[in-house]
């Protein structure tokens, strides 16, 4: 089946999101100020000869001109973090305080973890949960590559995430980047697409509602919850907002993101999903030479 093809009646220029997915992604390494600023991450790779241009919308997230990030001695110490562009977007829009409570449901392995323990100053509590144990070692690894100290990791079903380790009490903001078909990252995995299905699809897309409707409820009320995938799917996206809705006392915010994005579809393959879900942000490979992406923010009323 031609994956990309199911997906060309959402674009505007159907050849021109075809021809981003078949070009290689730019590697991209985001400066981790837990450990530096992001003037002497320059410095050290200005010393280090490597070629650099700093993304249009984050100072902090730079595009490398060739070469491995993992190679450099900056990223041995814990100065680089490698991060596909748009993978930064989540935590950005999260915002989460210096001092708060923060969840990551679906964390390994950890890049956005590590983002928001930086966004945090490492202070306050991150929780870092994933039900794999390969990837949660991968997580460890690199939050103590990072030099993140505020974190709690935790194995557990996202689905069911219990408070009973933490006393009980609610979060102040959620991050449910979740498991996903993955075809937003075709230009990092070419083979993404070899093994997909439409059954595949539907069958992920309810674990995600699970893992949203989970995350709502252990965030307080007011608190902030970010929805978030890789995939082009309206089944894992805009259907999963439809359904937290429909059975949560949740609102979808508005946000604004510095760089070109689609809103929602409120229209897919004889659905219709809520108006609001038009607040959520598509981004496609076309639209800034990156990966693709989805991203939702809601309030939890009370």
């Amino acid at each position: 089946m031609d994956v990309l093809a199911r997906y060309e009646p959402l674009m505007d220029d159907p050849e021109a999101f075809r021809a981003a997915c078949e070009r290689p992604l730019p590697s991209v390494v985001r400066v981790n100020t837990i450990k530096t600023t992001v003037e002497r991450a320059r410095r050290a790779l200005d010393e280090a000869g490597v070629d650099y241009e700093p993304t249009d919308w984050h100072p902090g997230l730079l595009k490398l001109d060739a070469g491995e990030p993992g190679k450099s001695w900056a990223y041995f110490h814990g100065w680089l973090y490698g991060q596909e562009e748009v993978s930064a977007v989540p935590a950005q829009v999260l915002d989460p305080q210096p001092g708060e409570r923060v969840l990551d449901t679906c964390a390994a392995p950890g890049s956005k973890t590590t983002q928001l323990a930086a966004l945090m100053d490492d202070q306050g509590t991150l929780v870092a949960n994933d039900n794999n144990l390969g990837r949660l070692s991968a997580l460890r690894s690199n939050a103590e590559r990072c030099g993140v100290t505020n974190l709690a990791v935790t194995r557990q079903d996202a689905r069911n995430f219990s408070l009973k380790p933490f006393d009980g009490a609610l979060f102040d903001r959620v991050l449910a980047d979740v498991p996903c078909s993955c075809e937003g990252t075709i230009r990092k995995n070419p083979d993404a697409l070899d093994e997909w299905t439409e059954d595949h699809v539907e069958g992920i897309a309810g674990v995600q509602k699970g893992i949203l409707e989970r995350a709502i409820q252990v965030t307080r009320e007011g608190g902030t919850v970010v929805y978030s995938t890789c995939t082009f799917a309206p089944e894992e996206n805009e259907a999963v907002l439809d359904y937290a809705l429909e059975h949560c006392d949740v609102e979808l915010v508005a946000f604004e993101l510095p760089f070109e994005t689609a809103p929602g579809v409120t229209e897919w393959h004889g659905e219709e999903y809520s108006e609001d879900v038009r607040r959520a942000h598509r981004i496609y490979p076309q639209h800034n030479d990156t990966g693709g992406f989805f991203c939702a923010k809601l309030e939890v009323q009370a």
